[in-house]
């Protein structure tokens, strides 16, 4: 656990991939509570890769997906539809 957690932190500290060379769609969810993975995260990824399309559940931390299943689901297979 401890190399891994070593790991993750050398890897947090590298410069931001250059994400505008992804082409594909990219769908990205999250709760606004999102602890493991830090909410405002899932903004700047959003924000850096092209054709993404973002949804943030509210009142939800790392499960949101789950805690919004129905919604979830719903968005997951129009996107998959496209």
């Amino acid at each position: 656990m401890l190399r891994q957690l070593k790991a993750i932190k050398a890897w947090g500290q590298q410069a931001p991939q250059d994400l505008t060379r992804l082409h594909m769609p990219v769908l990205i969810a999250n709760g606004d509570n999102d602890i493991m993975v830090p909410t405002a995260l899932s903004h700047d990824m959003a924000r850096r890769i092209p054709n993404t399309q973002f949804v943030i559940y509210q009142d939800a931390g790392h499960g949101g997906i789950f805690q919004y299943h129905t919604d979830f689901v719903i968005k997951a297979l129009e996107f998959l539809a496209q």
